[in-house]
């Protein structure tokens, strides 16, 4: 027997999705977003795999409509993949440990992969290891506010859910 994908677990997951890249759309901090914790949380909860990749996705998407595209659009998104692809790892077993290891694993996989991608598209650092040392330092303080985006915003999504969970049944998994 199959369940139908829009039960009240899915759609609390899909809102806290939407809601949270609505919030990219307001004034933050550089860098200071829920996006990695949209695709680490969609990864671990959404239980078509198709879905999870797709709607984190799709959500982002949808938020650079608004905000604009850029060169190292495919450096961005391609590290939110990985960042899917770890919240399906975790998501047999999701814990403080696993999700903090993941968080922290999401901004520093965002960190390497969009500043090399900055590297390699902008001619004001030399194509050299000294140019990608330079890019990867100025972008420091935006790596720091991403860390601490990432794991405040898992702690509210994954956290959260984890409450609601304990007194909404609907929200448990059905297996």
């Amino acid at each position: 027997m199959t369940s139908k994908l829009f039960t009240p677990r899915f759609s609390v997951i899909l809102t806290v999705i939407v809601a949270a890249a609505v919030f990219r759309l307001i004034p933050h901090w550089p860098n200071f977003t829920p996006v990695a914790a949209i695709a680490l949380f969609g990864g671990a909860y959404i239980s078509k795999k198709w879905l999870a990749f797709l709607i984190p996705l799709a959500a982002l998407l949808l938020s650079d409509l608004f905000l604009g595209f850029h060169p190292y659009l495919l450096a961005v998104y391609g590290s939110f993949v990985l960042t899917v692809a770890l919240g399906l790892l975790i998501s047999k077993r999701i814990g403080f440990l696993q999700l903090t290891g993941a968080s922290l694993l999401s901004s520093l996989l965002f960190f390497l992969i969009t500043n090399f991608a900055v590297w390699m598209g902008n001619p004001n650092f030399s194509q050299d290891f000294q140019g990608l040392m330079q890019c990867y330092t100025v972008a420091v303080p935006f790596f720091h506010n991403g860390i601490l985006g990432d794991l405040f915003f898992n702690g509210i999504f994954f956290g959260g859910f984890y409450f609601a969970r304990q007194y909404i049944p609907a929200l448990q998994k059905v297996s």
